[in-house]
């Protein structure tokens, strides 16, 4: 995510680094870099304008003259306009309502909408502990009824059925009504999207927003469309009172242009974005994390925190007691940290929260390859539960017998057997510390491990 803007800005910092005072002239280049970075992302002008000058102000200002280190100081000051710019801290849901709490979905044809109510539905479920309903209100698209339906049933959502033949607002009221007599504590309602912004759209959607009384009122756009995502969500803010925006598809957005814009136009704060297809791929908005995430300094506590909330803690707890024991870590034990790992998303998720990724060549970056994991599990299953407890039998014609097995070559075996040797010495290093210290560790050390496509 923001490949193309770390990488620039990374560049462009470095030659700040170990200045021993700024000056208008050393910073000049620095600047003009960092803009040319900035459009190439496709952020909006007015936006780069206002962070230029802002940064240029207090880095010629009292703050950094007075600093031991004036280089360091600079990307600090980088760091603060950036969370400025993206809103400084997360804005979470405000559910302060008498049940069921309605949140109204809106956003264009194509955003991925009703996926993401699937989404924020049972990222809601599971993070606020609420019960959910969802209802679509999209009587254009009968094949957008069917997915939230399909959709429902994968998150264990309330789904509350609805007709082309019907109303709109009718669709709504209804659903409220039924979410009521069902003690929902949340009801999200998915809209009709247009494949562009038009005057029935947007009377439609005033029309349910007037009936249905929400107390959120969230744009989905597609992050991919940059500074035009901005102009429409300023669109739908000038027709409709909107409470936040939801930036989808951000897993494949390598310029970044949206989620630096969209603050700034609209005024409203982009609360969660999406970073995957799966329904769990939903994360929270953090400004400050993101913007250390664009400068390349990683994002350990969203890591943390995706870890202790994906990972297994009664696996975590069973390989920590057994190594504490001085049991040794084996095979079987490396397979649930690989299957662990495509849990999270896959290293390739993980990537963007690793502090230095940006120091890596692109080359080597582009290189990893998430379905090596599935490569990698088939091989330790065919293995005997002899050679998974016992890795040193594993010989020659074991090897060629496991590779047989898997479907892969046995320098790919040699290699996997080497990653689960440099794992089995780290977790030795876990004999003392609790399961938080042995989950952090498992994840921190996975960029030691990443599969990389040969």
């Amino acid at each position: 995510m923001f490949d193309n803007l770390t990488e620039r800005f990374s560049q462009s910092l470095k030659k700040l680094r170990g200045q021993a005072r700024l000056t208008e002239d050393n910073i000049q280049e620095t600047l003009r870099e960092v803009r040319m970075s900035l459009l190439e992302a496709d952020v909006a002008l007015p936006v780069v304008r206002d962070f230029i000058e802002q940064v240029k102000t207090r880095a010629l200002g009292q703050e950094v003259q007075q600093s031991l280190n004036p280089g360091q100081m600079f990307v600090k000051i980088v760091h603060e306009e950036l969370r400025s710019v993206m809103g400084n801290a997360n804005e979470g849901l405000d559910l302060a309502a008498q049940p069921p709490a309605v949140i109204l979905m809106a956003g264009l044809q194509g955003a991925g909408k009703t996926t993401t109510v699937a989404k924020l539905a049972l990222w809601i479920r599971e993070n606020l502990k609420k019960s959910v309903g969802v209802v679509s209100a999209d009587v254009y698209r009968p094949a957008a009824i069917e997915q939230l339906k399909t959709l429902a049933l994968d998150v264990q959502a309330e789904y509350f059925p609805s007709d082309p033949s019907q109303k709109p607002v009718d669709i709504a009221l209804n659903a409220i009504d039924a979410a009521k007599r069902r003690f929902l504590d949340v009801l999200l309602i998915d809209t009709a999207g247009r494949l562009h912004i038009d005057e029935d759209m947007m009377r439609e959607i005033k029309e349910i927003h007037a009936a249905s009384k929400p107390v959120e009122t969230l744009f989905v756009v597609d992050s991919m469309t940059g500074q035009d995502a901005a102009n429409t969500a300023k669109a739908f803010h000038d027709a409709l009172p909107l409470t936040g925006v939801i930036l989808t598809k951000a897993d494949g957005d390598a310029r970044g242009g949206a989620a630096l814009s969209i603050r700034h136009i609209t005024g409203k704060p982009i609360k969660f974005i999406g970073v995957g297809e799966k329904t769990a791929a939903l994360e929270l908005f953090h400004p400050d994390r993101l913007a250390s995430r664009i400068l390349g300094m990683g994002d350990v506590l969203s890591l943390i925190e995706e870890a202790e909330r994906k990972l297994d803690r009664d696996k975590a707890e069973k390989l920590f007691k057994k190594v504490q024991k001085g049991k040794d870590f084996d095979l079987a034990d490396f397979r649930d940290q690989l299957l662990q790992l495509k849990n999270m998303g896959g290293v390739g998720s993980l990537m963007d929260k690793l502090p230095g990724m940006a120091n890596i060549p692109q080359e080597a970056r582009d290189k990893v390859n998430d379905k090596e994991l599935n490569r990698q599990v088939a091989i330790v299953n065919s293995m005997t539960p002899r050679e998974r407890t016992f890795p040193a039998v594993i010989d020659g014609s074991r090897k060629r017998r496991i590779a047989r097995g898997s479907g892969v070559e046995v320098h790919e075996v040699n290699k996997l057997l080497k990653q689960f040797l440099q794992m089995q010495k780290m977790m030795k290093k876990f004999k003392k510390g609790n399961v938080a210290n042995l989950m952090r560790g498992m994840s921190s050390n996975m960029r030691g491990g990443m599969p990389f496509r040969r």
